[in-house]
């Protein structure tokens, strides 16, 4: 291993790990391996490609995407409040607009969308 990485460059699976994506290094291997990761929108399958502060990496979570920036590298895998201080996350452009249904949503009973009272039908939030 050279002497620059973790100085100026950090594995993209090393800092998954250490930015807490996942419990094991080898679960984010796998992710990235998987496909539906990009680094500054080039697409990667490899888990060794170099991550740079400054980079936006774009991944497949939890049935989402996220768009996070990478602030800092790693020095080691440490706690949740030093992992989150490793990236900032982007809002993608397709949740930016959802932001008034989500809330209307959020303001409902559970099982009333929006959508629901579109249609016409009446709901438990239109009484309040």
């Amino acid at each position: 291993m050279s002497g620059a990485e973790d100085r100026d460059w950090q594995r993209l699976d090393k800092w998954l790990w250490c930015a807490r994506f996942m419990k094991a290094r080898a679960e984010c291997s796998r992710l990235v391996a998987d496909g539906g990761m990009r680094i500054n929108r080039q697409p990667t399958d490899k888990p060794h490609a170099k991550l740079r502060p400054g980079d936006v990496l774009t991944l497949p979570w939890r049935g989402e995407v996220r768009v996070i920036e990478v602030l800092a590298l790693a020095e080691r895998r440490g706690p949740a409040e030093a992992a989150r201080a490793l990236y900032r996350e982007i809002a993608a452009p397709e949740q930016a607009g959802r932001g008034e249904v989500a809330r209307q949503q959020d303001s409902c009973e559970a099982g009333q969308t929006v959508a629901y009272r579109a249609l016409g039908f009446s709901s438990t939030c239109d009484q309040e």
